[in-house]
């Protein structure tokens, strides 16, 4: 059985917003990131993008993640968050073409000199630590992410997270995990701790990338989507600890179940004109992996009003737990979210 590790929720924009992020510290996970943010919004005060880096009393350590291609404004936001921020963490993986076409994120691992110049003046800039998660490279080329890890090693990073694949592949193909232990070989004389990402989906493959990277830690992305409860499976199974799932012995849809109300409690509590703001997306993404929830998905996203589509899917997870339908496309909640397309919340006094 492998030795535990600390288990990091992804920095994933329209997912790890204030209110999933606490369920998931809740849901057994160690780390949590926010929002990839802009720094180009948040060097200019945009308020929208600062709503993406907002915290909660609760949450410890808070880790706003940046990303950008202008030095200048990476800089300028490391200096501004770091009257908030425990840790500052630069994203040089992101393989989106709307990031990646600015020269930002994953488009970085392209030109290693220019990456680490911008590590260098951010640590210089934060009196808090920087972090950063990578690729292993452009896919053009050769292969950058052992010169630019080690080289941060150097300047002195908290740690390196290193997804198993390069920009051109996206999320295709199967994570490099080799080429990550290779990672881990580089920055080990510098005591910099490697965060392998990629792939892992459950306990099985949690062991086994840790097997073959000696990673120092787990970070979780898709597989954490509609899924927070991964996190506590993941310790459960392997004898991490005694962690104590909060969904007790509940199977994959009661915990989906109890992470949905749990996280429109969480949005509740938060409160403020964004809390809500991805509560759809996250709805829609904890019918997925389930019978029937290709069915009920198009009707939930049919919902106009985002703070309605609460009822139908409650509706549809109590029917499938209590074994009344053997499927979340119930017909009861499909009808009720046909009947909600058009209405409008009302807030009850």
């Amino acid at each position: 059985m492998s030795e535990q590790v600390p288990l990091f929720l992804a920095p994933m924009a329209g997912v790890t917003d204030v209110a999933y992020r606490l369920l998931a510290r809740e849901a057994g996970a160690d780390f949590t990131a926010t929002e990839f943010t802009a720094a180009s919004g948040l060097s200019r005060k945009d308020a929208k993008s600062w709503a993406k880096v907002e915290t909660h009393p609760r949450e410890s350590p808070f880790i706003p993640q940046i990303f950008g291609g202008i030095e200048d404004e990476m800089v300028e936001t490391a200096r501004l968050l770091s009257g908030t921020a425990d840790v500052i963490d630069l994203n040089f993986g992101c393989p989106a073409p709307k990031v990646t076409k600015t020269c930002a994120g994953a488009a970085m691992m392209g030109d290693p000199d220019n990456l680490v110049s911008m590590v260098s003046r951010c640590i210089e800039a934060s009196d808090k630590p920087v972090s950063v998660k990578m690729r292993l490279g452009t896919g053009q080329g050769s292969i950058t992410v052992l010169e630019i890890a080690e080289r941060c090693a150097e300047l002195g990073v908290l740690r390196i997270c290193v997804h198993g694949r390069t920009l051109a592949q996206k999320y295709r193909g199967v994570a490099d995990w080799d080429l990550i232990r290779q990672v881990v070989e580089v920055v080990e004389p510098y005591g910099v701790p490697v965060i392998a990402n990629g792939d892992i989906i459950d306990s099985r493959s949690a062991e086994l990338c840790l097997e073959v990277t000696g990673a120092s830690g787990l970070m979780i992305g898709r597989g954490a989507i509609g899924d927070p409860c991964i996190f506590g499976r993941i310790k459960s199974e392997l004898g991490w600890g005694e962690f104590e799932a909060p969904w007790g012995d509940l199977g994959e849809a009661g915990q989906k179940h109890w992470a949905w109300n749990r996280y429109v409690e969480l949005v509740d509590e938060i409160g403020g004109p964004y809390a809500a703001r991805n509560m759809k997306q996250h709805a829609i993404s904890f019918t997925k992996g389930l019978p029937g929830g290709r069915e009920l998905r198009p009707h939930l996203h049919a919902i106009k009003d985002f703070r309605l589509i609460g009822e139908p899917l409650n509706l549809a997870f109590e029917a499938y737990s209590n074994r009344r339908h053997n499927t979340l496309a119930v017909p009861e909640a499909i009808a009720l979210a046909e009947g909600l397309k058009h209405h409008t919340f009302k807030r009850k006094n």
